[in-house]
């Protein structure tokens, strides 16, 4: 601010001096004034240049910080924000709002916010030059000013309003782009790469024109300044001119005033163009805060406590959830002892994934309690929850990092040995050993330089590192061929031994060796029991074995 009334003064004090160079140098030809102002004009351009630098760095590094802190802030309420919330909310829409959106309100802050503020100081250092000079010939080139801002506001809401649309035009092809780079494999193999490009075009098409609107009402805004400016400059040019004339005033107050208003419709011009940036971070910053106002639905209760050490089990009691108004779950009850094998086994849609992710709290129940060790886990803190809960899914997650950083990130405070422990009780340390750098070998996005059976025992090693007491598998091996398959089975052994464990899973081997087996249908619990007692049963567990498994047992007999 100081620096900023340092450029707002220089440049007041420069139009203010035009009067005695004027008068006391070109017209009284008075030599002393000569040197004096020539001194003082220097001083004046150092001042100004050395405030110009700090204005311009000290306000940036404030924008820039801002916009540091906003990105950060966006980023760490994502993950606090519930799995629906990303069920419902496509990747690339996301990442636009931390990227592009942000990047708008980036311009918005950085250059037109501190643009505004300095071009508005200037405005007022500058009106009291005029005024000073000649007020009645002031009001005469103020009048014009609120027509001059009337451009700045009505350009403004059309910007704002195409701004949004185009932004959301950029989310879209933001999606696409995700969708086509993260699937390429089934682009290729289905020939729809023409249908892609197609579809890009469209939306790149949609887009463009967005932005052509936004430029047109841009460049319409500076010509409607340029002419209401000229009609100003017109007016005081014609009554001051006629007060030098008849003698009122000197032509050193007139020029001093006019190179005032001259500077004075500079920075109204350049507040017009900071307007049009103005309201693109606007716009932005209305889609960067609908995530921000986004409640987080699942979150820790006043006075909740850490959970202790698991020494009973689970229990869910007539829990029930729904989506909007649909049911997925209706009246669960089920116990599952410290140390227990629990087999969920159901058609697809049974509700099989969203019992078990109902249990770390992913979802929250909507009716009924889910109890670790008689606690209700809405009581005790999600991270203690978490921490005491380890998960290998169907669906291998892994970053594109070292073999050693994927393993680790199971609980990043463990040690080497640790590590490589973890990675024997998995076998995977034989396939790793193989690899170029060993356990630094960088393993591509989702580790895409592993086969799908090295990918799953990655991901059974951070488990296993992770010594979670609880242990969620969803369908861990389902993906999998028979050679994978035997492998992967081997190391979840290793892992379920002595953890209480919830298995989701349609491979027989799984299955079998289940402690107890809970049939769902229909969102609800229909039959459990052991795998022999429950065939005899005659009834959903016999109809899913038949359709699932009666054709893998003739193979394996």
């Amino acid at each position: 601010m100081v620096c900023m009334i340092g450029v707002a003064g220089s440049t007041a004090a420069s139009a203010f001096l035009v009067k005695p160079v004027l008068d006391d140098i070109f017209i009284s030809k008075r030599m002393e004034m000569l040197k004096w102002l020539t001194l003082v004009v220097l001083l004046l351009s150092m001042v100004k240049g050395i405030c110009m630098w700090g204005n311009t760095y000290f306000m940036n590094a404030v924008g820039q910080r801002i916009i540091a802190d906003l990105r950060g802030k966006l980023y760490n309420h994502l993950h606090a924000l519930p799995l629906s919330f990303f069920d419902r909310t496509p990747t690339g829409i996301l990442m636009s709002r931390i990227m592009n959106d942000v990047t708008l309100i980036q311009g918005a802050v950085s250059d037109a916010f501190t643009g505004l503020l300095k071009d508005s100081v200037g405005i007022v250092c500058l009106l009291a030059v005029v005024f000073y000079r000649d007020w009645q010939l002031a009001i005469v080139a103020v009048f014009i000013l609120p027509f001059a801002f009337l451009p700045i506001v009505k350009f403004g809401r059309k910007l704002r309003k195409i701004s949004r649309k185009s932004q959301e035009s950029m989310g879209d092809i933001s999606v696409i782009l995700h969708e086509t780079i993260t699937g390429s494999l089934i682009v290729k193999a289905f020939g729809m790469e023409d249908y892609e490009r197609k579809r890009f075009a469209r939306e790149n098409e949609k887009y463009l024109q967005y932005v052509l609107k936004s430029v047109a009402v841009r460049a319409l805004s500076s010509p409607i300044m340029e002419f209401l400016g000229g009609l100003g400059v017109v007016a005081i040019i014609g009554y001051g001119g006629y007060n030098v004339i008849t003698g009122v005033s000197t032509p050193g107050n007139f020029f001093s005033f006019i190179a005032a208003v001259l500077l004075l419709y500079e920075p109204v011009k350049r507040l017009n163009n900071m307007t049009n940036t103005v309201q693109q971070g606007l716009a932005a910053a209305e889609r960067v805060y609908e995530i921000l106002d986004t409640p987080p639905d699942i979150t820790d209760r006043p006075g909740a406590v850490e959970l202790p050490p698991v020494s009973r089990g689970i229990e869910l009691r007539r829990v029930s959830f729904r989506y909007g108004d649909e049911y997925v779950l209706k009246d669960i009850n089920l116990k599952v002892a410290v140390g227990e094998i629990v087999a969920i086994v159901g058609a697809s849609g049974a509700g099989k994934t969203t019992l078990v992710n109902l249990i770390p709290r992913f979802y929250e129940v909507s009716e009924g309690a889910v109890y670790v060790d008689d606690l209700d886990v809405r009581d005790v803190t999600v991270a203690s929850l978490r921490a005491r809960i380890g998960i290998v899914t169907q669906k291998t997650i892994l970053f594109n990092d070292t073999v050693r950083n994927n393993i680790a990130y199971g609980d990043i405070g463990k040690s080497e040995e640790d590590i490589l422990r973890a990675a024997k009780a998995a076998n995977a340390y034989d396939f790793i050993m193989k690899t170029p750098q060993g356990f630094d070998t960088i393993i591509g996005e989702q580790g895409v330089m592993l086969s799908g059976g090295e990918r799953q025992r990655l991901c059974i090693a951070r488990a296993l590192l992770k010594d979670a007491p609880i242990l969620i598998l969803d369908e861990a091996t389902s993906s999998l061929d028979s050679e994978s398959e035997f492998e992967v089975q081997k190391a979840l052994e290793n892992l379920m031994v002595g953890r209480t464990t919830l298995v989701i899973a349609h491979r027989l081997s799984t299955i079998k060796n289940a402690d107890r087996i809970v049939v769902l249908a229909g969102g609800q619990i229909v039959e459990h029991g052991r795998h022999e007692d429950l065939l005899r049963l005659d009834g959903e567990y016999r109809r899913l074995y038949e359709i699932q498994f009666a054709q893998f047992d003739q193979v394996a007999s």
